[in-house]
């Protein structure tokens, strides 16, 4: 079971990543790009995901994952419920949402220096 803290640590450790809150909520971004939110009661993580991919991901395994709002359709984004992921898948999800937002260099300055993924 994924908790906030087990991923939290990475909004500020990867490259141009940063914390923020908006209405009270918890959000990472480069630049204005935000890339990972939790809901208000920090038990649903939103992140980005490729739209191509999403209908997967969500069909294979609804109990941990679901389609963002009508509103948030058009982004590259989907949710997740952190109790249903384990620690290491969530911290996964964070790094490859990081990775929609970066360069290419900064993913190969990550690989290089986390051979094991952020486990």
């Amino acid at each position: 079971m994924a908790v906030l803290d087990d991923v939290r640590y990475l909004g500020s450790e990867l490259e141009r990543s940063y914390e923020v809150y908006v209405r009270g909520r918890l959000k990472f971004r480069v630049k204005q790009i935000v890339y990972v939110a939790f809901s208000l009661d920090e038990q649903t993580m939103g992140f980005g995901f490729p739209k191509e991919e999403r209908e997967a991901l969500v069909g294979g395994e609804p109990h941990k994952f679901s389609m963002p709002s009508e509103s948030d359709m058009r982004f590259h984004w989907v949710h997740a419920n952190l109790a249903a992921l384990d620690p290491v898948e969530a911290r996964e999800f964070v790094v490859d949402a990081w990775r929609l937002c970066v360069p290419q260099k900064l993913q190969r300055a990550y690989d290089l220096t986390h051979p094991d993924g952020p486990g």
